[in-house]
């Protein structure tokens, strides 16, 4: 058998990825929902729909600054005073009309005494001030001269021009966001113009990021033969942070079991997920598979700990803690591979705890710009960088992967998606991509 063989061969006892997926998030449930404040919802994923119970605006208003009046006592301004074939000098220009009408008052976005409109009468307007019963026109200020008393219209703006009806935005009733939304700064602002003070939304999850390992030491000192800085647990708190979690690093935890245990089951108190990084192979040094995934550890456990056709990182964990069964996800320890399988797993899993909709990154299809190959049997997650193009879609520029996928990751707005059966991909070929929507 060739070694291309015996390769493939090996993919094929690998469980894929997407059923492995399927198979840990239907174990997941989103958190009980609770009642918060609007100054604490954001950031928080709605637990069930919003409507508006008020109307938004909720009055007639002016949308700017100027005249509220009638229309049809301005439709004339503007308009010549004369013709040629009313014998006007041939070559004169006409002078335009103005229209006069008596400012009688002036309102305020702070009025709220109800006031009505005479013919041939006008109120002088602050936007946001409610409007005067029958004007169904504001007039722009440098439209007119300005007056106090009386003012002279120059120009007549349409029917309708510069005012507001109310719930001409967002009418009583109103769906304002669907349960799963997340509400941002504005949605917060859609909610109070609406008269919403407290919305129902699923927690943050509170997720404890632990690094294990003898050879694991802190960061700030340079590795030694026989020493690994710990890189992992900083990228996955920072990870889990930008999925919308609230996050606490635990730093390292030594390969004793006993430890190990004790630690997991203290935090299960204040964690709603638990995520470990290392040790989750079959070698001799790979404690944390060796522990958790007993039957007789008590509490805790058994984990999980399944070869799933995925690179960089095929083996991953998961299961519960603790009498609250509190769930844990165990990642590789390689960084790559870590931050890779936290985007493929853990990341879906904390939206879901969140009641987020989809759990999933948004995708496109891309125009590959350099030619890649990749394992045979696996679903493959390369860093790439995702530009548009001038003519509408996308390409796709990958970046170091592999063993270099740490270095490759820092680079990445993207995750080139090759799958199991593929080995290759040519230069100009269509790809998925994941969008990881950094900040840059």
């Amino acid at each position: 058998m060739t070694a291309t063989a015996d390769a493939e061969a090996a993919a094929n006892e690998l469980t894929p990825l997407a059923d492995y997926l399927g198979s840990v998030l239907r174990r997941l449930r989103p958190l009980p929902p609770l009642d918060l404040d609007l100054t604490q919802a954001y950031g928080n994923v709605l637990a069930e729909d919003v409507t508006s119970p008020h109307p938004v605006p909720a009055f007639d208003q002016a949308a700017i600054d100027g005249y509220a009046a009638r229309w049809e006592d301005i439709a004339a301004a503007g308009r010549s005073g004369s013709h040629p074939a009313f014998g006007m000098h041939e070559g004169r220009v006409p002078d335009p009309r103005p229209v006069r009408l008596n400012v009688v008052g002036d309102l305020g976005a702070a009025s709220w005494r109800p006031v009505r409109l005479t013919p041939g009468a006008c109120f002088s307007v602050a936007a946001g001030s409610p409007l005067p019963m029958g004007a169904d026109v504001v007039v722009p200020v440098p439209w007119t001269d300005q007056g106090m008393a009386a003012v002279e219209i120059y120009q007549a703006p349409k029917r309708g021009y510069g005012l507001r009806r109310a719930g001409e935005e967002l009418p009583a009733g109103s769906v304002l966001a669907r349960a799963g939304s997340y509400v941002s700064p504005a949605l917060v602002a859609v909610f109070a113009a609406s008269g919403i003070g407290h919305v129902v939304v699923r927690p943050s999850p509170r997720v404890v990021v632990v690094a294990t390992g003898d050879e694991l030491v802190e960061v700030g000192r340079a590795s030694q033969p026989g020493q690994v800085v710990d890189a992992n647990s900083h990228a996955l708190t920072a990870a889990a942070v930008e999925a919308g979690s609230l996050a606490y690093r635990l730093g390292i935890c030594d390969d004793d079991p006993e430890g190990l245990r004790t630690l997991l089951e203290d935090q299960t108190l204040r964690a709603d997920l638990l995520i470990t990084t290392g040790g989750t192979g079959t070698g001799p040094g790979d404690m944390v598979r060796r522990i958790l995934s007993r039957r007789d550890v008590g509490r805790t456990g058994p984990v999980t700990f399944t070869d799933v056709a995925l690179y960089p990182g095929t083996a991953l964990g998961f299961g519960t803690v603790g009498a609250e069964e509190v769930p844990i996800i165990c990642l590789p320890g390689d960084p790559g591979a870590a931050l890779v399988g936290f985007e493929v797993l853990a990341r879906p899993a904390i939206q879901l705890l969140a009641g987020a909709e989809p759990v999933f990154r948004p995708s496109v299809r891309a125009h590959l710009l350099e030619t890649v190959s990749s394992p045979a049997g696996l679903r493959e997650f390369r860093p790439a960088h995702v530009a548009e193009r001038r003519g509408g879609g996308y390409t796709v520029q990958p970046l170091a992967g592999g063993p270099y996928t740490l270095s490759g990751m820092s680079e990445a707005n993207g995750l080139l998606v090759l799958g199991e059966r593929v080995t290759s991909a040519a230069a100009g070929s269509t790809v998925d991509v994941l969008l990881l929507d950094r900040r840059r």
